[in-house]
């Protein structure tokens, strides 16, 4: 009888049997299926499965967490089921049978665009710099600062020159990013997009106030074609560099490959290049414009506080859906239309709403040391911009707070919209996001982000003693003494005291740096698997170079078959996971370089593995490097001393390890 038959008896009746499995695989901590009927699915029944430390649904598949032990769960429900694995690739193939068009869509636009955000919003701090240098008048000076001083008009317009990159060349990153998507030739997603923006064309923001008379065109004699620019716009880019995708599988399939590198290039590139100035262009224009001026009309119509208040009262939930990836395409069409933006500043508020409802969960739970290692982090990150560890991590699971900051996002992105707020650009989401709002609405956009502070931590509080929308979290608990469970829920001390506790013995476990790099929160990891901690506690690193060292005095107890990940059982009976990359079960070991196998003794100076940095970050994955403690049942305490740049050896933080 294998190890986990038992549970896996149970999981396997618990996902609707062998009938309503599709396919499933196992990454380094989960099981992923793919479910014929999801609603089959009894989750409750799942979650009293001893093996199993959390579930949820992500792009078609459902996801179990088993933890370091996956590898011999997957088997043991293998051998009980007799459903044939596949690889995780073939399971997220399958698990598109799943998700309707409009989920795939939305799947297809955050894919196009996640890689491209972060340029965007450093244009976005640019753009909002150079709003205060040139934007802002100040009667000490007699103009802007950038008009009072040799200097700064210098930086100003120096800084010119990567908004411009960024913004007006953005066709350039998303022809480049489909490619990289549908796994086609790169370098001719690039050359494609520098044909939609390149100087030999009339630049985009300059066909307005150009005669038509006076617009350039190639003449072929038969036909005239207008040389247009499609500089910042968004929907011809895509739909040329999806034709380009298209042509050249097509074209990979039937051109022998003795000659594909000359043909297939030619007959790909060539053929979109002319659609996208002939149709592709003109009619991703005109949609564009068309999607844009609807969304631009219901902003500024006589009705706009309605539609501004729906749009920031949804939001949040938008996220959660994944719809709100749409907004990116939406805003950069608005921007590149009108030359601002009035969706954006809404964003922004709703993150700040967020981090307003945490803000007053800290109040509430003040001194429950265990929330606040998760709160504190969630909040700050909400502020900066970054809402799911705060969505995920509290408010969703308390309910209440996570309505009162859609309340409050909804009045505070009313009022925004009503005081006619706009952004140049795509910033920093929370507060940071002000410096990408035009210079003469900063005035209104504090007051709407006081209102996205004020209005969500009043309705959690009043909420929270009213007990409106209140899950597991009890009504004023301030009024008795209060014990932690494992799920974070507060629970009288009087529960205990009538029922028996006994003492439980402890131990320190000291936590060492796993590599040179810049240390950070689990929270902050863009997984929720890891930054909800439904594996554990523990903390992450991204790394400077490519070695790898043990958090801990120990013993090796699993190295994964793909490399990316190595188990580790402490001196103090913690279960360690030593996790390289994100998503990286998907390279197959490639980029890593293991120096352990499983029974080495290891300690803080021994190196456990090499990672090839550039070789993950080319294959679109982070390289951060997560130590989670996945036996949260003796992890009594978890904190971390240390911030910012660590060595490897030094010890950052402990934890509390029941005996």
């Amino acid at each position: 009888m294998g190890k986990y038959q038992a549970d896996a008896e149970k999981l396997l009746k618990g996902v609707g049997g062998k009938e309503n499995i599709s396919a499933v695989s196992h990454c380094a901590t989960r099981m992923r299926f793919v479910l014929n009927d999801p609603a089959k699915a009894n989750e409750a029944e799942i979650e009293e499965i001893d093996s199993v430390k959390g579930m949820f649904t992500n792009a078609g598949q459902f996801q179990v967490i088993i933890g370091n032990d996956v590898s011999t769960f997957y088997n043991d429900f293998v051998a009980v089921s007799g459903v044939e694995g596949v690889s995780k690739e073939q399971s997220k193939a399958a698990a598109k049978q799943n998700l309707n068009p409009l989920q795939r869509a939305i799947a297809v636009l955050a894919e196009i665009f996640t890689p491209l955000i972060p340029a965007i919003i450093v244009g976005g701090l640019i753009l909002g710099f150079r709003n205060v240098l040139e934007g802002i008048q100040f009667e000490s000076l007699g103009g802007t600062i950038a008009e009072s001083s040799t200097f700064w008009n210098g930086v100003n317009s120096f800084l010119w020159l990567p908004g411009e990159a960024i913004f007006h060349f953005l066709p350039v990153g998303i022809t480049w990013s489909i490619a990289k998507k549908m796994g086609t030739t790169q370098i001719l997603g690039i050359v494609l997009g520098i044909t939609l923006v390149s100087p030999q064309l009339l630049n985009a923001y300059s066909v307005a106030s150009t005669a038509a008379a006076d617009i350039p065109f190639w003449d072929f004699g038969f036909a005239q074609v207008q040389m247009i620019g499609y500089q910042a716009q968004v929907i011809p880019a895509m739909l040329a560099g999806f034709l380009l995708a298209y042509l050249e599988i097509f074209f990979r399939k039937y051109i022998p490959q003795s000659i594909s590198m000359i043909f297939v290039p030619l007959f790909s590139l060539l053929p979109t290049v002319i659609a996208a100035n002939v149709v592709l262009g003109p009619v991703g224009w005109a949609i564009g414009n068309w999607i844009s001026s609807i969304v631009n009309t219901g902003l500024t119509s006589s009705i706009s506080w309605l539609f501004s208040a729906l749009f920031g009262f949804l939001y949040a939930p938008l996220v959660i859906t994944g719809l709100h990836h749409m907004t990116n395409a939406i805003d950069m069409q608005l921007i590149a239309d009108f030359g601002s933006t009035n969706l954006w500043p809404m964003i922004a508020l709703s993150n700040i709403a967020q981090g307003s409802a945490v803000l007053a969960i800290i109040f509430l739970h003040r001194g429950n040391k265990k929330e606040e290692q998760v709160s504190i982090p969630a909040m700050i990150s909400c502020y900066l911009g970054v809402t799911e560890p705060a969505m995920f991590g509290i408010n969703l699971k308390y309910v209440y707070p996570f309505v009162a900051a859609m309340i409050g996002s909804g009045v505070a992105g009313m009022f925004a919209n009503l005081m006619d707020v706009r952004a140049n650009a795509i910033g920093v989401g929370g507060l940071p996001g002000i410096l990408a709002i035009q210079a003469q609405t900063w005035l209104p956009f504090t007051i709407a982000m006081i209102i996205a502070i004020i209005v969500p931590f009043g309705l959690t509080v009043v909420f929270r003693r009213k007990g409106i929308l209140n899950k597991l979290d009890p009504v004023n608990p301030e009024e008795v003494s209060v014990l932690q469970t494992a799920e974070g829920v507060s629970i009288p001390t009087q529960n205990f005291e009538a029922a028996g506790t006994t003492a439980v013995a402890t131990a320190n476990e000291e936590l060492f740096a796993v590599a040179d790099g810049q240390i950070k929160a689990i929270t902050e990891v863009n997984d929720p698997v890891f930054s909800q901690k439904m594996m554990g506690e523990g903390y992450a690193i991204i790394p400077d170079n490519q070695k790898i060292y043990s958090p801990v005095n120990g013993k090796v107890t699993s190295v994964f078959e793909t490399k990316h990940a190595i188990g580790i059982l402490s001196e103090a009976g913690v279960e360690v996971l030593v996790h390289m990359g994100l998503d990286t079960v998907e390279l197959k070991g490639a980029p890593f370089n293991v120096l352990v196998k499983e029974g080495d003794q290891v300690s803080p100076t021994t190196q456990l593995a090499e990672m090839d940095l550039s070789a993950v970050e080319q294959a679109g994955k982070q390289t951060d490097v997560l130590v989670v403690l996945t036996n949260t049942d003796k992890v009594a305490d978890f904190s971390l001393s240390k911030s910012g740049q660590v060595q490897h050896e030094e010890m950052i933080g402990q934890a509390s390890i029941n005996r």
